[in-house]
């Protein structure tokens, strides 16, 4: 897919508000925002950016662990992902590099396509305060593509939807500045702001199909 049009960029974050509200997942979901071009108010979107605050799963079946390092050569279900979960969707279960539940990438393959170009981001951290760290750590190491985009809205909280953050963004109603005016309002002077954005936007260029990208805070 090369992108979507504004309307089906909305009415497919409605479907994945759906499948956060009513279906089991891997990780409890607290809650769910869009940034970027859908925020903005773009026509088309080319890219759909969508941002999960999650919690850590600290206690569900760890005795289950075994089951699917057997099953499946997963380790950590019961621990990282709800085992129930595992047992209902195994065709969604997802492993790191290490062969451990990855909740993020589980999380993206209940709720994405692999051809769909849609952007997720999951963090057991609130959008802001993700946003502001994620800053401060690409300015460090000089890596802006580690840059999370401030422009958000959060559309879904603790199972309460936004109707009215919604219809906005459906209207194009809300009002951002341009990134590097984003930027620079958190800190940035005016070069580093444009420098910061060009590789924002590069990097974003780059992509292709469903990406998805976990921290932890």
């Amino acid at each position: 897919m090369s992108g979507f049009s504004r309307d089906d960029a909305v009415d497919r974050v409605e479907a994945i508000l759906e499948t956060v509200d009513s279906e089991p997942l891997p990780v409890p979901v607290r809650e769910v925002w869009i940034y970027g071009d859908l925020a903005l108010g773009l026509d088309p979107v080319d890219r759909l950016d969508v941002y999960l605050t999650k919690d850590v799963l600290m206690r569900d079946e760890p005795e289950a662990e075994a089951e699917f390092e057997e099953s499946h050569g997963v380790r950590g279900v019961g621990k990282s992902v709800r085992a129930e979960w595992a047992r209902a969707h195994p065709e969604y279960l997802r492993a790191n590099a290490n062969g451990h539940a990855a909740p993020e990438k589980c999380l993206a393959a209940q709720l994405l396509a692999d051809d769909e170009p849609v952007h997720l981001e999951v963090c057991n951290a609130r959008f802001e305060d993700n946003v502001t760290q994620r800053l401060r750590g690409a300015r460090l190491r000089e890596d802006y593509t580690q840059l999370l985009d401030p422009r958000g809205v959060c559309l879904w909280s603790d199972g309460v939807h936004s109707d009215d953050a919604l219809e906005k963004v459906r209207n194009s109603e809300l009002a951002f500045p341009t990134l590097s005016g984003a930027l620079e309002m958190l800190g940035m002077d005016d070069a580093e702001a444009r420098e910061a954005a060009e590789a924002v936007h590069a990097w974003r260029d780059e992509q292709a199909g469903a990406t998805v990208r976990g921290d932890v805070l």
